[in-house]
């Protein structure tokens, strides 16, 4: 599909879409004006999307530097009348929490809408947190879409809802629904058509520091209201067509799901022909208690089937002991599912196994040369590419740390979020703490103080600017000791190639001014920052050494592009020349890049990954690697 079908599909048209493309038209048809965001598997084809469109639908749109700048972007837009949107993938509503609970007390305008991507399995997270936890903890409505339709309609939906009753809204979707692909129908597209010459909408701030600034004397009126809303909005979530009763069974058995974990009981129930009531929840959070407990009236037992925290399990126990009604409650409390991980049908199929002893008598059976093809099919860990800078600073590190004779539990690798995280893998090992994006420089602080190890902390460019810059001016001030390295790649690269502050483009492509990392790093206060070219191996070794024997904060920036930046000029691959090899092994046990093997006792250049970055010819001592051209 092209892209701008997005924009211009009209009302009834019908699209094979992403589920992350349907919310981009779910935001188009609503009339959106501004959007922000920070790049986050698995959000991130959204923002990939809206890079593209925004000028075609009128949308100012940014790539935020983390998000919590996003959300407070979209919450002033809010405020001014303009309908706004933010997304993020969950562990981001945790950096944007803090501004995130104020907007339910202070409201909105125009409609505000914050779509957040669950990760269930963690398939690219550090955690499997669960956003509807946020929308019970700030009060505020929570929409579950289960397909790709469904994630189009709910966005556009929600912000009807916003507006009607001045208050934010989250559209919360998993992993599978962002990345599945479904046949969604348009809608009639709202106007944002723009009145100057701007793109976009501008809007206009009524002042009133009674609604909008929270302090102690106004917070506890807006708290009060912000009830009052809830309740109200109660009344829609029992009524909601979002939440309806799919299948009606003998009336003994009922089962309640919501999300992609309804999509996996719904086939189970099919496949094996259950006789069993289900009630599908798309809206959420307020609980719809009367739709629930009139779904449950004159059942025996119901099964809840979500993912990932048993948020619906408590919400229905609740249901029950209220109203005092006599059904048995099988979910993840009572083991009957997992209270962890991503559901499948398999999953779901055990569970309801568990209480109903049904049998599966048409499991598929796969042919001997599938099995045999799934079972030949080697795993593959996760590595940095071959020509990644990064791989160069890992190897340089241990270098220095070896000729320095530091022992390898003498230092200390805080890591953080990005593709340097697979710095943990051997033969780097130099990933030993992560918490959380921009973390490693805190952690560089707190391990200083509470160690005589040596510290290398590891950052990227877009982490830096992310959460980065505070954490360094603390280890500044405080007079912390540990080596800081930035992984400046020119660009946001494990969540798809955005561009972030230290590159010259925005998010809509346009020219932008370049936020220099070594500036910043000066400004903050550090004294000893260098910026290095991670392929010259001599020089990264030497500036190691030099850092680690300094006793304050050393900040080396590792300057050179990611090798999948689209226009990138590759240079010739690699050529190795046997004669010269004395079978050291060196460049494939210590510098471990993909592109070299070694294959019945020899070593081997995979032409079609190397793109003659060089390190290795640094490497080999003996000259059995040169350079291609």
């Amino acid at each position: 599909m092209n892209l701008k079908e997005l924009v211009t599909g009209g009302s009834g048209e019908k699209q094979f879409l992403l589920g992350n493309e349907a919310a981009v038209r779910g935001l188009i048809e609503a009339g959106v004006s501004i959007a922000a965001t920070y790049p986050g598997t698995p959000s991130s084809e959204i923002g990939n999307v809206l890079s593209v469109l925004a000028k075609d639908a009128n949308i100012y749109f940014e790539f935020s530097t983390n998000e919590k700048v996003a959300m407070e972007v979209a919450a002033t837009a809010a405020v001014s009348g303009l309908r706004s949107f933010t997304f993020m993938k969950h562990v981001g509503m945790n950096v944007a929490a803090d501004s995130f609970m104020t907007t339910a007390y202070s409201g909105v305008n125009g409609g505000m809408v914050i779509l957040s991507a669950d990760d269930p399995s963690l398939f690219s997270s550090q955690n499997e947190q669960d956003t509807r936890n946020y929308a019970r903890l700030a009060n505020v409505p929570i929409l579950e879409p289960s397909n790709c339709q469904e994630v189009k309609d709910m966005v556009k939906y929600a912000f009807d809802l916003s507006e009607q009753f001045n208050i934010p809204v989250i559209v919360r979707t998993t992993t599978r629904v962002s990345h599945m692909r479904g046949v969604v129908e348009f809608g009639d597209v709202v106007d944002n058509s723009s009145n100057n010459d701007d793109h976009w909408k501008r809007g206009h701030f009524n002042k009133d520091p009674s609604k909008y600034v929270p302090v102690p004397a106004f917070a506890g009126d807006m708290h009060v209201k912000l009830w009052d809303k809830i309740h109200k909005i109660e009344e829609i979530t029992n009524k909601s067509e979002f939440n309806h009763e799919i299948s009606s069974g003998d009336k003994k058995y009922g089962l309640i799901a919501s999300s992609s974990a309804y999509n996996y009981a719904h086939d189970v129930v099919k496949f094996n022909n259950l006789d069993i009531s289900v009630l599908k929840l798309g809206f959420s959070y307020p609980f719809p208690q009367e739709k629930v407990a009139e779904f449950l009236d004159g059942l025996d037992e119901v099964f809840i089937v979500e993912e990932v925290d048993p948020i619906i399990e408590r919400d229905t126990l609740a249901c029950i002991g209220a109203l005092n009604l006599n059904v048995q409650v099988h979910g993840k409390l009572d083991g009957t599912f997992p209270i962890y991980h991503e559901f499948n049908s398999d999953i779901v199929a055990d569970g309801l196994n568990k209480i109903l002893s049904f049998k599966n008598d048409e499991s598929i059976e796969f042919s001997e040369s599938l099995e045999k093809l799934s079972d030949d099919i080697p795993s593959r860990a996760p590595v940095l590419c071959a020509g990644c800078p990064h791989r160069a600073m890992y190897y340089g590190i241990n270098v220095a740390i070896e000729e320095l004779g530091l022992k390898p539990e003498d230092v200390i690798f805080a890591s953080d979020i990005g593709c340097y995280t697979l710095g943990i893998n051997p033969p780097y090992n130099a990933a030993d703490y992560l918490l959380s994006m921009g973390s490693s420089v805190g952690d560089g602080c707190g391990f200083s103080v509470s160690s005589d190890q040596k510290v290398a902390s590891f950052i990227g460019d877009s982490t830096f600017f992310h959460s980065g810059i505070s954490p360094l001016i603390n280890a500044v001030h405080n007079k912390h000791n540990f080596v800081l390295t930035v992984l400046d790649n020119r660009i946001t690269a494990m969540t798809g190639g955005q561009p972030n502050p230290g590159i010259p483009v925005d998010g809509m492509g346009d020219e932008a001014p370049e936020v220099s990392i070594r500036k910043l790093a000066l400004a903050c206060g550090v004294d000893f920052v260098r910026v290095i070219n991670p392929f010259n191996l001599d020089q990264v070794v030497k500036t190691y050494m030099e850092a680690f024997q300094r006793d304050d904060v050393a900040v080396i920036i590792s300057k050179a592009p990611c090798t999948l930046i689209k226009g990138l000029t590759k240079k010739p691959p690699v050529k190795f020349v046997e004669s010269n090899c004395n079978a050291c092994d060196k460049c494939v046990s210590q510098l471990a890049c993909p592109a070299i093997s070694k294959i019945n006792g020899k070593i081997t250049i995979d032409e079609s990954q190397c793109d003659g970055c060089g390190a290795c010819v640094q490497v080999c001592k003996y000259g059995a690697l040169e350079d291609g051209r």
